[in-house]
Order: C-alpha cells, then structure tokens, then sequence
C-alpha cells in the first residue's frame, strides 16, 4: 500500500512538471511566433540607418577675428561636434553609469538594464535609470519620436541592433553626445559644457561631468538652474553610481558629493566686441549660403584683430 502511494505521488509529481513543460513551451512558442510577425511587418518600413553617416547636425555661424578670436554667433541650436577621442573619460563614465553600464558588453539591447531600471522603480516609487541603452536612445532620437507605444519601442529594439551592426561602440557614443539635447539651447556635450560653465569639455569636474549627464533624462527637470534640488539629487545618484562601479575612487567620490552647484547660465564665449563687423559677416554668409549660413557650420574669418578693436573700443569709451 505504501509503495502504492508514492508511486502515485510520483505520477502526480511527474503530471504537474508535464502541465508546467508544456505551458512554458505554448507560452515561449506564441510569444516567439508575435515576435516573428512584429518584425516582418515593421522591419521593411524602418529606415535604413547606415544613412547616421551622412546625418548633418545643427551647427551655428561663428564670425572670427583675422587671429582666431570669437567675434559673433547665429543660429537656433548651439553645438561644436566633438570626435570621440575628445571626449573625456571622466564624462564617459558618468554616462554609462548613469545610463547603461553594460554598454561595452551588450548588441543594442540590455535584458540586465530593463531589470535593474524595474527593480530600481519598486525600490525608490521612481525611474532613476532608464530601459534603454544608449543605442535604442540614439535610435528614437535619430528616427522615432517619444511617444509611449509598443511599435516604437520595438522599432527602436530592431533599429538598435542594427545600427550596433553598422557602427562601432566609439562611433555611437560620438554621435549620442553630439546629437543630444541638454537645454538652454545647448546641443551636444561640448556646448553644455561651454552654456552651463563657461569651460571646456576637457576642464569639467566629476560633479560637473554628472550634472550635465543628469539632464539627459529631462533636460527641464533635471536643469540646475531652473531645478537646483532635483538636479543636485540626480547629480549625487550618478556620483554613488560611478563609486559604486568603480569607475572613481572613494577619494574622488568625496571631494565630488560635497561639490556645491556651480552651474550659471553663459554666453557663446564671444572673446572680442565688434558687433557691427559681425552683422556684415552674417548678412554677407546668409547672401552666399541662404538659411543654411545658420545650421551647416559656416566659420568666416573677418580682417579684424583683436588687440586694435579691443584698444579702439575702449578709446570710445573713455571718450564718452
């Protein structure tokens, strides 16, 4: 009677693992046959993105004196496109971990960065890393819109896997940090860089370097200057994340948590005033060029030097 019972047991045990097997597989099977589907009805209408080699990106006229010194600048958006080997490592750490650790690893898409960005929402009730990789970000910037359906966000999973097929790591987090939005105008890394500190990209802080990866997610939100608060609590999370990766010492990530909000508002770097000479630089490129004189990046080098139109500018004034 007892051999009896845990024979049953065993094909009860044996029937229920049989039930589960079989679920599992429908369930893997249906979901594999949607996905299928989803990608030959939406695979032949994405647009092909080896065309990310022949993107133009927004870039203002600069008058310039005869001896390099900024004199005027126009145009809607406010970038200066940085090669890869210009950006620094410092910034490329706080963006990786701040966005997608696992960049360097992953072919687009990052199952590890979906799970941690939900654990993270059941943790703290809000989203403090995004789902997506840097690539599927690229992808909705280039192509897509923001809008929150299921077809975009596959479409950005089949653009992202493809553009990882086309282009190097290198070559993606160029054009991410040259095409991205951060506020007050500035696009791109190096522009934010100039807008929010007046430096270059080179002389940032690691504090400095997380605040301005921080707008990424919302640029008005996360803006420290309209939103000092909010912006210093994403600044010090991406800190703690970069200590916690390793990516700086304890040292570094003291000196950097205890660094206060510096970030002010500043102009285009204009080194000499001669607005007069600037507005005939500007009519004379926009008579040759038409409205492109704004967006392709235009420099036109005036015969003005610096030193006698800052000593003439100044006679003016003392005359005055």
């Amino acid at each position: 009677q007892i051999k009896t019972q845990i024979i049953e047991k065993m094909l009860n045990k044996k029937s229920v693992f049989s039930i589960v097997f079989w679920l599992l597989l429908a369930g893997t099977s249906v979901t594999a046959v949607t996905f299928a589907g989803l990608y030959l009805y939406l695979s032949p209408k994405l647009p092909p993105v080896d065309s990310l080699r022949q993107v133009k990106l927004q870039t203002p006229l600069r008058v310039y004196s005869s001896d390099g010194k900024l004199i005027g600048e126009f145009g809607e958006q406010r970038r200066t496109p940085l090669k890869y080997n210009q950006i620094p490592p410092l910034y490329l750490k706080a963006l990786l971990a701040a966005e997608d650790a696992e960049f360097f690893e992953h072919h687009g898409v990052s199952l590890k960065g979906m799970l941690r960005a939900a654990s993270q929402i059941l943790k703290s009730g809000e989203i403090q890393s995004g789902g997506s990789t840097l690539t599927q970000q690229l992808a909705r910037d280039f192509f897509l819109s923001r809008k929150q359906v299921f077809s975009r966000k596959f479409n950005e999973i089949l653009l992202s896997i493809q553009i990882e097929q086309e282009f190097t790591k290198e070559e993606i987090l160029e054009l991410f940090n040259n095409k991205m939005f951060f506020g007050n105008r500035a696009y791109g890394l190096q522009a934010a860089a100039q807008i929010y500190y007046g430096k270059d990209v080179q002389e940032l802080t690691i504090a400095q370097n997380a605040m301005i990866v921080g707008m990424l997610k919302a640029p008005s939100a996360y803006n420290p200057i309209a939103n000092p608060k909010r912006a210093m609590t994403r600044r010090n999370w991406i800190i703690g994340r970069m200590y916690e990766l390793k990516f700086i010492e304890k040292a570094a990530y003291d000196v950097a948590i205890r660094e206060p909000n510096t970030a002010t508002i500043h102009g285009s770097g204009q080194q000499t005033q001669a607005p007069y000479i600037s507005e005939m630089a500007r009519k004379e490129a926009i008579d040759r060029f038409g409205e492109a004189a704004y967006t392709d990046g235009y420099k036109v080098y005036t015969t003005v030097d610096s030193s006698m139109q800052a000593a003439a500018q100044a006679a003016v004034i003392n005359g005055l």
